[in-house]
């Protein structure tokens, strides 16, 4: 979509037109032309801004993907060490207990539980007080209402009719 970008500097936006403009004498055009030559310029800015931001925009969204998937694989890792990391507690336990192996594993499982307990009411107590967004609430109902009014002060429109 664009082509390679000068070293040191920002990508080069192919589809917008940049080109120079003819050198204009004082006074040669109407203020009707000067209003569409001054429109047409500020719809080419406001485009190479909006490509240039989409450029930015997706190569860091690029970057982030790609060092997300490092955070996931070092999630999955953990995760599944998590298994080896009971298991050695268990053998803790069957150290202090060495007679009844079954009892260092059941202790690691219910200890596994109550961790577990503990942590899914702190989140029901975490979820429980998220609240609805009153402001921007308040705020969209108030944009409606500005443009219901702006509507009624406009002249009606005519109908336009319809195909049956």
């Amino acid at each position: 979509m664009t082509s390679p970008s000068s070293p040191g500097g920002p990508p080069v936006v192919p589809s917008i037109p940049l080109h120079a403009e003819p050198a204009r004498q004082n006074g040669d055009a109407s203020v009707g032309a000067l209003v569409k030559e001054v429109t047409t310029h500020v719809s080419t800015l406001v485009r190479a801004e909006v490509e240039l931001a989409k450029q930015e925009i997706t190569g860091e969204v690029k970057k982030g993907v790609q060092g997300s998937i490092f955070f996931v694989l070092a999630g999955v890792v953990a995760l599944f060490s998590l298994w080896f990391f009971f298991f050695a507690v268990a053998e803790a336990f069957n150290l202090l207990f060495p007679t009844q192996r079954w009892a260092g594993f059941a202790i690691t499982f219910a200890l596994m539980l109550i961790i577990a307990g503990i942590a899914g009411f702190l989140g029901y107590l975490k979820v429980r007080k998220i609240k609805a967004p009153e402001r921007t609430i308040e705020t969209a109902k108030e944009s409606v209402e500005v443009l219901r009014r702006g509507r009624s002060d406009a002249p009606a429109a005519t109908p336009v009719p319809t195909r049956t």
